[in-house]
């Protein structure tokens, strides 16, 4: 992985950048899609047929959605076409193997063939996008792309292509035929990129190391063990997605696209609800959009709208990944939303602001547990750790772990809050912090590539999705 990284930085990503820049815009278009191709085809060349289907399939759909558009019936017709097939080839790949097992659980379904169809990486990002497009045709909010070049670039972009954002084609359909872009631009996607390796290998993959040592400690760790070890998973996924999202979105600027913001802060949420506003936004609105709303939204019946949200978090938590305790993480949280929203929300709102942020995060944490466990009897014996305290507070060698990562811990803390980011909003316009700021950029750049050499620890957190 670490090579891989580096081949990215240093190769793949300036030679690229490069061919780019030298060619005349009407050529960019087709450039990006076969650099695209070839990205996503590194790894396992046979999954770029399954998105050159899906480009494919969703580009004709859309075709006919507009041609035929005075024709309600034949329209819906290829919207529902394309997001049958879209959510075929999904659930081929990403749940066939976990359906076959829970068949065979069954006596006398044990007969079956255990599968072992491996996961397209990005599948459910790239999957979502394309089916964003036609039902937007459908519904009249973006015209049919007309070129396949520019509707496969806009599928398979590689910077936002396994790790997201989700971007709509809608909100870059001008983009992509009349981006201009500009060193001011790509000066700031050259910023944003690098906070985002900063944050990915800086801070998300020594969470995860220190993680990944309390966590086999067991009972030994303690109760607080088993608490600190999670909230540096906590930190982990936040900072590894983020900086995923950040990459992408200085990545896009630099080819002069602008994408959404999918992360705001979300540590500092004071409700379940406000968290969701703030985490994964990308995907949050799309479920939003295309499931909730079109479902009834709250404009309809209590339990009708309980229904709604039930679907909504059931499909969040599975869309995560194949297994049941996604599942479980997804029902957790529309427990926590029905409960905010039709219990104790008001209440919740008068407390002082700090009550509910702890409140918030304490909620966080737990699911985050039922996120990692895949292992339903782990799970359980995890919860039981943190909270029965028989094998005592904190271990000895817990603690001395937590001690020498107590800086990397506070870093952490300070981070995922807008501090930062306030404060350089103050100061960015002084020349000397103008000065500053590249030397740091490049500081971050070579302690990021001294981090990918030195350690092989570099994991893709995110390669179910």
């Amino acid at each position: 992985m670490y090579f891989s990284s580096l081949l990215f930085l240093f190769l793949y990503l300036p030679a690229v950048m490069a061919c780019y820049y030298v060619l005349p815009f009407r050529f960019r278009n087709v450039f990006l899609l076969i650099v695209n191709l070839i990205f996503y085809g590194w790894g396992e060349p046979v999954f770029v047929l399954i998105m050159a289907l899906s480009i494919t399939v969703n580009y004709i759909c859309g075709f006919f959605i507009e041609k035929y558009r005075s024709n309600e019936r034949l329209a819906k017709t290829f919207v529902v076409l394309s997001v049958v097939i879209s959510l075929g080839f999904l659930g081929i790949f990403k749940y066939t193997n976990f359906l076959t097992g829970l068949l065979r659980q069954i006596p006398f379904l044990s007969m079956l063939p255990k599968t072992n169809i491996a996961l397209p990486i990005g599948i459910s990002f790239y999957t979502f996008q394309a089916m964003s497009y036609t039902i937007d045709v459908y519904r009249g909010d973006t015209k049919a792309q007309r070129s396949i070049i520019n509707f496969g670039t806009y599928v398979s972009f590689f910077p936002q292509l396994i790790a997201g954002p989700i971007v709509r084609y809608r909100d870059i359909a001008e983009q992509l035929v009349k981006r201009r872009e500009n060193l001011t631009q790509f000066a700031a996607g050259v910023r944003r990129f690098v906070v985002g390796l900063g944050k990915k290998v800086l801070i998300a993959n020594q969470m995860g190391v220190f993680w990944d040592t309390l966590r086999p400690m067991g009972e030994e760790a303690g109760a607080l063990g088993a608490w600190l070890g999670i909230i540096g998973y906590a930190f982990q996924i936040y900072f590894d997605f983020s900086a995923y999202s950040d990459m992408a979105i200085g990545l896009g600027r630099m080819f002069g696209f602008e994408f959404i913001e999918n992360f705001n802060y979300p540590y500092i949420s004071k409700s379940i609800t406000e968290f969701w506003r703030r985490w994964h936004i990308s995907l949050s609105t799309w479920f939003r959009d295309y499931v909730y709303i079109p479902l009834g939204g709250n404009r309809c019946s209590f339990p009708r709208h309980i229904f709604n949200l039930f679907i909504v978090w059931a499909l969040t938590g599975i869309w995560h990944g194949a297994n049941v305790n996604f599942l479980l993480w997804g029902l957790y949280f529309f427990v926590l939303l029905a409960a905010e929203k039709f219990i104790y929300g008001r209440f919740l709102e008068k407390l002082p602001s700090f009550v509910q942020v702890v409140y918030s995060l304490f909620f966080i944490v737990l699911g985050w547990v039922l996120f990692y466990f895949e292992d339903l009897g782990e799970l359980a014996s995890f919860f039981g750790m943190m909270f029965t305290g028989e094998n005592g507070l904190i271990g000895h060698d817990a603690l001395s772990v937590t001690i020498s990562y107590l800086p990397l811990l506070a870093a952490a803390a300070i981070g995922s809050t807008p501090l930062l980011k306030n404060v350089h909003a103050r100061i960015k316009g002084n020349r000397v912090y103008a000065c500053a700021e590249i030397v740091l950029c490049v500081a971050v750049l070579l302690l990021c590539t001294a981090a990918l050499v030195s350690q092989s620890y570099n994991p893709f957190l995110y390669f179910r999705f």
